[in-house]
């Protein structure tokens, strides 16, 4: 494996923790409960499937598991902008950050799948 997939691999599970952490401190509503866990599962799905992604058993494989990264960072950006944060303004911060590296993760697998096409 070289640098560039450790530091990818790293990012993803940086981001995933980042997003169990966020949720740690969002109001437990009924509604919130529900995006929460779906935000939970995409976001670790990102930092799995790339790992899966670098052991890739072929080509197509590869391009494959990256795919369901893109996709997968991609419904991680809805589920954050989904939770409910009005009654907790400090998070606002992270909330943004959060979004944020969703978007560039998924930029960042849109060039890996142009790349490797």
């Amino acid at each position: 494996m070289n640098e560039t997939n450790f530091n990818l691999e790293d990012r993803t599970f940086h981001f995933a923790q980042s997003i169990r952490k966020y949720c740690k401190n969002v109001s437990q509503t009924i509604i919130n409960i529900q995006d929460i866990k779906q935000v939970v599962r995409s976001s670790g799905s990102v930092a799995a499937n790339y790992i899966e992604a670098n052991e890739a058993l072929s080509k197509a494989d590869f391009i494959y598991r990256v795919k369901v990264c893109r996709k997968e960072a991609k419904e991680t950006a809805l589920w954050i902008n989904l939770i409910d944060i009005e009654d907790k303004p400090e998070l606002n911060l992270v909330k943004s950050t959060l979004a944020d590296e969703a978007k560039q993760l998924m930029l960042i697998f849109n060039a890996i799948i142009k790349k490797s096409a």
